[in-house]
């Protein structure tokens, strides 16, 4: 059974005793500037009595945060949760778009965003709910004199200065199933739905990974690299969460595609542990300048958010000397279901279940499959969602009558019992760990006149493990490089086809169901 750190109901008291336990370490570090756990307090406190006592955010309001890796970032999500609001995260790349989808759907009232963004936000903001808009720049807090001034916004420095002179306020009691965070996610109709991960979710998850990772995880010794986005679910609850509870330096990444950058960021510190996934083991073992690091502390690598391939193992142990953990997770399991055990991997797998979390493989008719048999992983634990959010019909699609979550991924039981992934139910498409869906992308296609039909699928990437690929039929003649440019202003950049084909017509069946397998076998 899991066990709760004692007083801790809900996430902000469990930050609050961290953010004291180990007040003067290293906490965040980012565009060279290191913030201690006290520092992190003293800011995240006045902007969490800004939230409260001059922008009136009543409990269990929803501010949306779209912020890259920047030391803003864990500032703006303890300042939320310790002010008693639900996160939404949301991503920078967004386009308008995407950006209108989860501010309405999530009604939320307050944004914490880069001032890069701004002009997306101005651009739909007269159709959301949003009163409060807080913005910073990367440098802000390298250098004050960066802060933004808009009309109609608030810099994040300036509402820690007014926040630091208002009076504490009573933090309202929250229990551990209520709401503290919407994790959006897409799914089989490609319409975004947000996950709502309770207290309780994202608390025991930090548990049961803490309680994997083992006792060679030390208390106010680690220096972990997170290149992985903090709006994501694995870097948020891994990293933010769970690893930062441990007293660790968490060094963060802004732009991991920058390899050369990103190597000269690790030079002076001496690394324990590394959060990443498939592309970026890849990309960073293959690199002559990261050999020349010392990795002679580094003891725990994690993967997740894709599958992980044995040629990424190889190169990154020929290259470090340690191995690569992996696990398995999504968005509505806050997210871990399952994970090697560190020094003990199976290799190929994502090793067994957590503390307190039972997987079955169900069939067709959600009954457990046969030994040795694949089936749809289905889960039951404390990390499970409550829902999605304001979407019963969804959340009943996904949920068995005994209470297990359906993930739409196929897995087989090795001999040991660890989770081999084999395939997946869904035609979602995983590029550099995220999530794209096929249907999201064929609303949009058809948008130019000519544009008749259109279908994507994945097709196997050895830089980002999959990549978008589009066909469509057309009425008269079209340029590709049009329809990719119209894309572009409607996608995120990794939804954006990698290819589009023009084909006379697309493969269907009798009953017009667009046939996905022959196309991924196209070429």
């Amino acid at each position: 059974m899991i066990t709760y750190p004692e007083n801790v109901t809900c996430l902000a008291d469990y930050i609050e005793s961290v953010l004291t336990k180990f007040a003067d370490r290293p906490a965040y570090t980012a565009l060279g500037q290191t913030l201690t756990f006290s520092e992190i307090d003293e800011k995240s406190s006045a902007l969490a009595r800004y939230l409260v006592n001059e922008a009136k955010l009543e409990p269990g309001s929803r501010v949306a945060i779209q912020l890259p890796n920047l030391i803003q970032n864990p500032i703006a999500v303890y300042a939320a949760l310790r002010a008693g609001l639900v996160v939404v995260n949301t991503n920078p790349l967004y386009t308008e778009r995407e950006m209108k989808h989860q501010f309405t759907d999530s009604g939320a009232t307050a944004l914490i965003i880069l001032s890069d963004l701004l002009p997306k936000y101005d651009a739909i903001k007269s159709d959301t709910t949003i009163r409060t808009v807080i913005t910073t720049s990367a440098t802000e807090l390298l250098d004050p004199s960066t802060a933004p001034s808009i009309e109609g916004t608030i810099s994040l420095s300036r509402a820690i200065e007014t926040g630091a002179k208002t009076a504490e306020f009573k933090r309202p009691a929250v229990e551990k199933e209520e709401l503290a965070m919407l994790q959006y996610t897409g799914g089989t109709t490609g319409v975004s739905k947000g996950a709502a991960l309770s207290h309780n979710n994202v608390l025991a998850n930090c548990i049961q990974m803490l309680d994997r990772i083992g006792q060679q995880f030390k208390d106010g010794q680690e220096v972990v690299v997170c290149p992985l986005p903090l709006y994501h679910i694995y870097a948020f609850t891994v990293c933010m969460m769970a690893l930062f509870s441990k007293g660790s330096q968490i060094v963060l990444i802004p732009n991991p595609r920058d390899i050369d950058g990103f190597i000269q960021t690790l030079k002076p510190h001496s690394i324990t542990a590394f959060a990443g996934i498939n592309t970026l083991f890849v990309g960073l073992g293959r690199h002559p300048e990261f050999a020349k690091l010392d990795f002679s502390k580094l003891h725990l690598t994690m993967s997740g958010g894709t599958a992980l391939t044995q040629a990424a193992v190889s190169i990154w142990k020929g290259v470090t000397g340690n191995n690569i953990t992996e696990g398995y997770g999504l968005s509505e399991t806050a997210p871990v279901v399952s994970f090697n055990i560190p020094g003990k991997e199976e290799i190929g797998t994502v090793g067994h279940e957590l503390e307190d979390t039972e997987v079955a493989l169900l069939d067709s008719y959600d009954k457990p499959v046969g030994d040795g048999e694949s089936g749809q992983i289905a889960v039951r634990g404390p990390q499970v969602m409550l829902g999605y959010w304001q979407r019963d019909d969804e959340t009943a699609k996904v949920m068995t009558e005994d209470n297990f979550f359906k993930t739409g991924d196929i897995g087989v039981r090795t001999e040991s019992g660890a989770i081999k992934i084999v395939d997946r139910l869904k035609d979602m498409i995983i590029v550099s760990g995220f999530n794209v869906y096929p249907n999201e992308i064929e609303e949009i296609l058809p948008s130019p006149p000519d544009v008749m039909e259109a279908a994507v699928v994945g097709k196997p990437d050895e830089k980002t493990g999959e990549r978008v690929c589009a066909f469509i039929t057309v009425s008269n003649d079209i340029k590709v490089d049009d329809v990719t440019a119209f894309c572009k202003e409607q996608l995120t950049n990794y939804k954006v086809p990698k290819s589009i084909e023009i084909l006379e017509e697309l493969p269907k069946s009798t009953v017009g169901k667009i046939l996905r397998r022959e196309l991924r076998d196209k070429g």
